[in-house]
């Protein structure tokens, strides 16, 4: 498949529209690329931290105890 020189001009208008002169799409692209930097770092950070156990709550009430289940009369016939 060959380009021809107007594919190709219509190509360079879309490189240069998105990369080129820290217009605003380059300066889009530029801010994403930080904010996944930041939060790779923020991530690595979190895996680093030794995390506690978690604590019990107490609780007021007593423990429910299990009812034991019931028969189900429609299903046996």
């Amino acid at each position: 498949m060959a380009l021809g020189p107007w594919q190709l001009i219509i190509i360079l208008v879309i490189v240069l529209v998105l990369f080129g002169g820290r217009g605003k799409i380059s300066a889009l692209m530029g801010d994403f690329g930080k904010g996944l930097k930041s939060f790779k770092k923020g991530m690595k950070d979190e895996e680093s931290v030794t995390e506690e156990p978690p604590k019990a709550i107490d609780s007021e009430q007593p423990p429910v105890a299990e009812a034991p289940p019931k028969k189900d009369e429609a299903a046996n016939g």
